[in-house]
């Protein structure tokens, strides 16, 4: 009868909850119907009054003036309504630190509740009141909580331990002290909270790693996401600092002699280098295989981050690969965040995503994001992928060239076109040129204009080879529109105006323009007097002979006529050149003024002259000084004819290289700063090799022998537990002290008890006391010894006279009964 009492009280509670909840938001309720619900004796009133006020604090409603109505039901039996308390004080303690004061004993006396939930909980809650004056009162519970019984107490232990540290630092000593326990816990959420614990507090302490490595690795599997996340994250910079990189020398296949020795007589060792792995470090690589199908994205790409850079070059890379590219079928957000990830690691590695190329062709529903990234994987995988796929690609990249609307589509397109061409090999780069020069009679200018830029910069890799390109591009210009195209197209003819002089094409396409510059832009207006500046050169130095702006002085007469001089006059030494006095020469003949390449170059400045540009006019100026003295043209051809580098079109995300793979300033980039996002740390460098601690330091069984030595963490002393002397006294012991034999005894000792060995200690002193009274007693025993034996000879000498005595008498009576 009491249970279906209690279950319709339960169902009428649901039944008033559906109805508000359906009734819609929760009304506004005037502050004194607040405070007679929390004033209420009801359970159900003050949860409702709780609920309220919670739901004001979110609003951003003021709740402060119900501190002390909402703090006075914070020792409710009810652990809803507890929660409810303790999220109210957490908002506003700091608001009111002395009322929140007035809760610590409760929540105090909480930790020594039955339900560990209630324990957990409040500790929770005392480290989260961010008050410094309890800071000691948070340590003690922490202490309290990582001896509780409960994991789920020793959990938000772990987690305490990094609030008490922000709200002091003061006590990191004691928290290292935590944190080593709960490193070696057995429960593996407590170990994955301690290790996000120990990153938040002392990343650098890798001393308190080191009895507990095997342990954790172990236990990796098992962790929550968060736990493996955060011990991912701690093992790749543990791994780095403790294990160096180790290779050996392989021998090659087929270096066998004609004879079929396999030795060399050179001496020198034949083979390659490979890496070796610390056995140590492959049980981490192994251990964290299995989370490559874990169903967090974090997960996966936390372990390739650990695969890439401790063990690049070994098969466990390729693991990471696939499951890499398989966070590509999820939403959005974190397709663009694993792209992210893996042109990271294609800037490394790109060979090992060729297989998947197709999965990096754009869909239609692609956002610009995600579809900018795809392209940037295409040309990276581009040059290692074989004919077909190289056919594929370009395909793809022809396509969304051709422009359906989406211009960024089309300039991305093209720029990866010019990608492809510079990262392979000739043939295939004539291939990219053939289809950019398809591009420039297209109606698009957005297009034409990009595909002309990059046919520029792929002209510029080799000028010789593309002569009759350029010739080609000229023709076009009666057809271009484009302003940046024009300009293109006649920076290309200026720049290359002096590979080949007799057959160069500059004056005419100089000529044609001049007709029409005052309708052309100002890039074009630019572009068309820097090339009348570099075709007047040119025809200035072909006409006049190379003259040194610093001739030497005339040697002496008599130097030239010594026989030294006469004898190598004759053989062209370098004698002759130097000490034979040149003919005098006449001055070099000023270039004709009816010459059309000087009219051309004075007719286009003076057009520009008196044009609005100011960039132009000042551009006009300058060739005017540099040209003033038609003999001098050193100055004019070091500016306008200098040889320019070959240009590179990197990836767009080669600025990012440097940033750790999974990290937010990896997404971020540029944005972020010049050193990442604010608490950025790059991994460190692998340690050299005899630096690396010692491998005796990741025992188990030699840090344990070491807690039962008294060293704690911190050089604190630990009390070690009776359970873990008795197991050191019996593994400290002989076989023969424990069966109590001599060399040559077999016989066996009763086996002590727990009572037996804790009674040795204190039986130790009287033992030795008896030892000491019976060696005093010795010779006691010895002087009555012999006495004793003298009385003992006496009483058989009387018992046998007796005995003689008795069996005379018996003889004599026998005698009478016989007669």
């Amino acid at each position: 009868m009491t249970d279906l009492s209690s279950r319709v009280v339960i169902a009428r509670d649901l039944t008033l909850d559906a109805a508000a909840a359906r009734r819609g938001p929760l009304r506004n309720t005037s502050p004194a119907q607040l405070k007679k619900l929390l004033d209420s004796r009801t359970e159900r009133d003050v949860l409702e009054g709780l609920r309220k006020v919670i739901s004001m604090t979110y609003r951003a409603q003021p709740t402060l003036p119900y501190f002390p109505a909402v703090i006075k039901n914070i020792a409710s039996p009810s652990l809803e309504v507890k929660k409810l308390v303790y999220i109210y004080l957490l908002h506003h303690a700091e608001q009111a630190p002395e009322e929140a004061l007035l809760s610590i004993n409760t929540i105090q006396k909480a930790l020594s509740d039955q339900n560990p939930q209630v324990r957990a909980l409040a500790l929770r809650i005392m480290s989260g009141i961010r008050v410094p004056v309890i800071h000691q009162i948070v340590s003690i519970g922490i202490k309290r909580g990582c001896a509780d019984m409960s994991p789920y107490v020793r959990k938000a232990a772990a987690f305490a331990i990094p609030k008490c540290y922000r709200l002091e630092p003061s006590t990191l000593p004691q928290l290292l002290e935590y944190l080593g326990v709960l490193l070696g816990d057995k429960q593996y959420y407590v170990a994955g909270a301690a290790v996000s614990a120990f990153m938040e507090v002392c990343p650098d302490r890798i001393d308190l790693i080191h009895p507990h490595y095997r342990s954790l690795i172990r236990k990796l599997v098992d962790m929550d996401e968060w736990g493996q996340l955060a011990t991912l994250r701690m093992m790749t910079v543990y791994a780095r600092r403790c294990f160096p990189q180790q290779t050996r020398r392989v021998k090659k296949e087929g270096t066998m002699g004609f004879y079929g020795d396999e030795g060399t007589d050179s001496g020198e060792e034949v083979g390659e280098e490979v890496s070796m792995l610390d056995p140590d470090l492959e049980l981490l690589l192994k251990a964290a295989r299995p989370l490559l199908q874990s169903r967090n994205s974090a997960v996966v790409v936390a372990v390739a981050r650990c695969y890439l850079y401790l063990a690049p070059s070994s098969p466990y890379f390729s693991l990471a690969v696939g499951p890499l590219v398989s966070l590509l079928r999820s939403a959005q957000d974190i397709q663009q965040i694993a792209l992210y990830n893996i042109v990271q690691v294609c800037l490394a590695r790109p060979e090992a995503f060729v297989a998947y190329t197709t999965h990096f062709l754009i869909r239609a529903l692609d956002p610009p994001q995600v579809w900018r990234l795809k392209l940037e994987v295409l040309t990276l995988v581009f040059p290692h992928c074989g004919r077909e796929t190289k056919g594929l690609i370009l395909s793809e990249l022809e396509h969304f060239s051709k422009g359906h609307g989406n211009d960024a589509l089309v300039r991305e397109s093209v720029r990866s076109i010019g990608r492809c061409a510079q990262s392979s090999d000739a043939r295939t780069a004539s291939r990219c040129l053939r289809l950019l020069l398809k591009q420039i009679t297209s109606a698009n200018s957005n297009l034409v204009a990009e595909a002309l830029e990059v046919i520029r910069l792929l002209i510029m890799r080799d000028p010789a080879a593309h002569a009759q390109t350029v010739i080609r591009l000229a023709k076009n210009l009666d057809t271009v529109t484009s302003p940046q195209a024009r300009a293109s197209i006649i920076w290309l003819v200026g720049e290359f105006a002096g590979v080949e002089p007799d057959n160069s094409i500059a004056a005419d396409v100089l000529r044609i323009l001049a007709k029409g510059f005052a309708d052309e832009s100002e890039a074009a207006k630019l572009q068309i007097m820097l090339l009348a500046a570099k075709v007047y050169v040119h025809h200035l130095n072909l006409t006049q002979p190379t003259r040194s702006s610093h001739p030497s002085p005339p040697e002496p007469e008599a130097a030239s006529h010594s026989p030294v001089a006469d004898e190598d006059h004759g053989d062209g030494g370098f004698r002759a050149s130097s000490t034979t006095p040149p003919p005098p020469s006449s001055p070099p003949p000023l270039p004709s003024k009816d010459h059309p390449v000087p009219i051309l170059y004075r007719y286009i400045l003076l057009l520009a002259r008196y044009d609005t540009s100011y960039d132009l006019r000042d551009r006009t100026r300058l060739c005017r000084a540099l040209l003033a003295v038609p003999t001098s043209t050193e100055l004019a051809s070091l500016l306008l004819l200098a040889p320019k580098p070959v240009p590179q079109q990197p990836s767009p995300s080669e600025r990012r290289r440097g940033f750790v793979l999974g990290s937010a300033s990896l997404v971020v980039g540029d944005e972020g700063g010049v050193g990442g996002l604010k608490g950025y740390d790059d991994l460190p460098g692998w340690v050299r090799a005899g630096e690396e601690p010692e491998k005796r330091l990741r025992d188990e069984r030699d840090s344990r022998s070491r807690g039962m030595d008294g060293g704690g963490v911190g050089g604190a002393e630990r009390v070690v537990p009776a359970g873990e002397r008795l197991d050191r006294a019996d593994k400290g012991r002989t076989g023969a002290d424990v069966l109590g034999v001599g060399l040559g005894g077999t016989a066996s000792v009763k086996e002590k008890t727990l009572d037996d060995w804790l009674d040795e200690d204190e039986g130790g002193g009287e033992e030795d006391k008896d030892e000491e009274s019976e060696e005093g007693s010795t010779e006691e025993e010895d002087d009555t010894e012999e006495e004793s034996s003298g009385e003992e000879e006496e009483e058989e000498e009387e018992e046998e006279d007796m005995s003689e005595s008795e069996d005379d008498e018996g003889n004599g009576e026998r005698d009478r009964l016989v007669k």
